[in-house]
This record gives C-alpha cells, sequence and structure tokens, in this order.
C-alpha cells in the first residue's frame, strides 16, 4: 500500500526534481503539494508549484497550498543559482485556480481525513508546518511522521557561515517544530551535500521526449552551468532528492537519536542548528537525524526515480 504524504517546499530546481520523483513514485500516495516561501517568494512558489505539477500532468493531482508571505524573512534568496523564476528561467505562465487555500489549512484538512496516515515531507522553510501546529495544536497527535530537510551537525552552513538555507530563511518555525511532540527525522547538510551528481547525470535523465525528461534536462543544465560560473563546482548536490530517497529507502541511512534546537537570534548564528552532543546530555531527545549514508546507493536511487517518472509521462 502507498504511503500518503504532504510535500511542502519552496520550489527551486531542487524542489522540482524532487516532485517529479515523488508524483511517480509508486510507493507513494502524494495526497497534496504545498507551497512555502524560500528559495523564492511566495508568490513565485505559488506559480511554480502549480506549474511543474501541469506541465508533468501526473495520473492523479494533489492538492495544491498556496503559500503565505512570511513576516521576518531575510533579504536573501537563492535566485542566483536558480534562475529568475527559481525555475531555470522557464517563465510559466500564472494559472488562475478556484478554491486558492492556504498551505496549512491543505494541511489539516488531510491530517483530519486520515488520521495518523500522512507524513510531512518538509523540503524548504518550515513555515506551513509551524503555523499549523500553532493554530491547531489538537492535530498533533495525528500526524503519522514529519521528514525535514535542513539543518546541520557538524557541515557548515550554505546560508551563512553556520545557517542552512531552509532554517536561516524561518529559524522561528524550525525552532517551534523542533520543539513539537511530532515524530521527527531530520536529513541536514552532512548528508545531503555530501551526494554530488556530475555531468553524466544529464546522460542518465530520461528522454527530452517525455514530460519529465524535457523539464529535468531543462534545469538541470541551467543548475551544472550556473553552479560552474558562480562556484565553480563540476558536480552539484540535490538535498531534496535526497531527503526523497530518506523517505522510501530509509535503510540507505545511518540514523541517530538526538537532541536539537534551533538558534533564533544571533547576530552571526540566525538559523543555526545545535544538537547536545555532551558525554552527558541534558536536553531531551527530540528527533532521529541522518548521519551518514550509502551515496551510490542513493544516487542509484535518484536515477532510478527520474527515469521511472519519464516512463510514466
Amino acid at each position: 500500500m502507498s504511503r500518503k504524504i504532504i510535500l511542502d517546499c519552496d520550489p527551486g530546481i531542487d524542489g522540482a526534481v524532487a516532485i517529479t520523483m515523488a508524483l511517480f513514485d509508486p510507493r507513494l500516495n502524494v495526497l497534496a503539494v504545498t507551497s512555502t516561501a524560500g528559495t523564492v517568494d511566495a508568490e513565485q512558489a505559488n506559480t511554480n508549484t502549480a506549474a511543474i505539477i501541469a506541465k508533468l500532468d501526473p495520473a492523479r493531482y494533489p492538492r495544491i497550498g498556496s503559500a503565505v508571505p512570511p513576516l521576518d524573512a531575510p533579504v536573501l534568496d537563492d535566485l542566483h543559482l536558480n534562475g529568475p523564476d527559481g525555475l531555470a528561467g522557464c517563465h510559466f505562465p500564472t494559472a488562475t485556480r478556484q478554491n486558492d487555500h492556504p498551505s496549512d489549512k491543505v494541511m489539516a484538512d488531510l491530517i483530519r481525513r486520515y488520521p495518523g496516515e500522512v507524513t510531512i515531507v518538509c523540503l524548504g522553510p518550515l513555515s506551513n508546518l509551524a503555523r499549523l501546529l500553532r493554530r491547531d495544536p489538537m492535530l498533533i497527535p495525528l500526524i503519522d511522521k514529519v521528514i525535514v530537510s535542513g539543518g546541520a551537525v557538524a557541515h557548515s552552513g550554505n546560508a551563512s557561515a553556520v545557517a542552512e538555507m531552509n532554517f536561516f530563511f524561518d529559524p522561528t518555525s524550525a525552532r517551534e517544530v523542533f520543539a513539537s511532540p511530532t515524530t521527527k527525522s531530520l536529513v541536514p547538510l552532512d548528508v545531503t551535500d555530501s551526494i554530488t551528481f556530475g555531468l553524466d547525470l544529464i546522460e542518465n535523465l530520461p528522454s527530452e521526449a517525455t514530460r519529465a525528461g524535457w523539464l529535468l534536462h531543462k534545469i538541470l543544465t541551467y543548475k551544472f552551468r550556473v553552479g560552474h560560473q558562480k562556484l565553480g563546482r563540476e558536480v552539484m548536490p540535490l538535498q531534496d532528492a535526497v531527503t526523497m530517497i530518506s523517505l522510501v529507502e530509509p535503510e540507505l541511512f545511518q540514523w541517530e537519536e538526538m537532541a536539537g534546537d534551533v538558534e533564533v537570534s544571533g547576530t552571526l548564528t540566525r538559523g543555526m542548528t545545535l544538537f547536545d552532543r555532551r558525554m552527558r546530555p541534558e536536553w531531551k531527545t527530540n528527533m532521529e537525524v541522518a548521519r551518514r549514508a550509502s551515496a551510490s546507493d542513493v544516487r542509484d536511487a535518484i536515477i532510478r526515480g527520474l527515469r521511472y517518472a519519464g516512463q510514466q509521462t
């Protein structure tokens, strides 16, 4: 039986790859794709989410939740690595949607409909989930599990010297989710940045004659080119895709129970994840954290997922 999930994301290029994998994975039933600001602003996130799903045209359309502009967003985004629209300059037309609902409302509706069955996979800032928990804490025991892409244990940050982008963007929400009594799995930069792809990935993508293949060739070719020009990198990570594999093939990862928190007020440490790793920890364990992964196996699993998406489109 397929696993019911809500995919919460801020779709830039990495998010689009993860959405493509998820929508066609027979092990998953994507009930909704909920948008959040992060890589792009809220309005662009809504446009990108709807455009990706429309382009892929899956057999079963998920519900779509709309992002709400955050109150304390930093003056920082990832457009320099993802293109002016977050999707390699594809500039998909904005679709007019009826019955437009905020992401946290879509989450709440589905959790009530399927109590104890829904896993929430958070690939962007945790704004939507924190808003949901704040407004209706009675839903917490009805959530099966939360999987979060973000943070870092011993790895340097990618938004600042110490902070990962998702948590830097909305540290208050990240801290609230960490403190919540949800069952959580965290996939940090230590793992997601360690699994990289070279240009041979392009050769392994599905044909451009398929809907998934056209989108993947367009956005990933751009990501390789910009990464080389602006970062001097010959390889690239796909953090969101790695997190999706941790959901469907968790045995490829080594997990450790840890006690974590997020810094919200530091001038230099906004969004930094901290873990009580003392010999005698004083903090209560609140999540499992992926510490290592079989890089070759995860890489192969991602390629299989993308090729399968091509076969279905």
